[in-house]
């Protein structure tokens, strides 16, 4: 009995677990987390090949190959150079052991069995994955916008005779409001940290 209890908590079983915060450091995933960057750990499961570590910036697979093979490949996904997308889950059967969250981080599907009784914490890391996807949809939307408009200014002004008639001034002047103006674009609207999303809605 206490196996089957320290496997359940220790993410060793066959099925995902959802680790808690105290046992992150008892993780492989915690060695290559950025804590120099002040990058922190949100949500994590593990099974006993796989471990899903979601950060506030990336999400952290470590790929086991079997469950009896120690090797593993280590893929980070960035959340600010991979869109999250297609955010789904599968909710368990009557005789079901398991529930299943899937999503699509950049090209990559990823499809993840955790035990049912997790069904809640799951839930929470659904809404988070929910609104990163939302937000990066919307941002990418107005960084368009942003460029279109810089596009339509530019074309404007090109067409503005300046009365002095100094060309180099004047492209020195406009090449340099542009780019300030794509730079505070890009900040405004290129996120790379979402730990505010996952601070509103993981409830550990």
């Amino acid at each position: 009995m206490f196996g089957k209890v320290a496997a359940d908590i220790l993410g060793l079983s066959d099925v995902g677990s959802v680790i808690k915060p105290e046992n992150y450091d008892k993780v492989d995933s915690d060695d290559y987390v950025m804590h120099e960057d002040n990058e922190r750990i949100y949500f994590l499961i593990k099974s006993k090949s796989d471990e899903y570590c979601f950060t506030n910036n990336a999400l952290i697979h470590l790929d086991g190959t079997s469950a009896t093979s120690k090797k593993r490949m280590l893929h980070r996904y960035s959340y600010a150079t991979n869109k999250i997308s297609d955010v789904k889950l599968e909710t368990a059967g009557t005789v079901d052991l398991d529930i299943e969250i899937k999503f699509k981080i950049g090209s990559q599907p990823f499809s993840i069995d955790v035990h049912k009784k997790h069904i809640e914490e799951v839930k929470d890391l659904y809404k988070a994955l929910i609104k990163i996807s939302e937000l990066a949809h919307d941002n990418e939307i107005s960084l368009r916008f942003a460029k279109e408009s810089l596009d339509i200014a530019s074309t404007t002004l090109g067409r503005v005779n300046s009365a002095d008639n100094n060309l180099v001034v004047q492209f020195k002047m406009l090449n340099q409001a542009a780019f300030q103006w794509l730079e505070d674009s890009k900040k405004q609207y290129s996120v790379k940290d979402f730990g505010f999303v996952f601070e509103k809605y993981i409830n550990n």
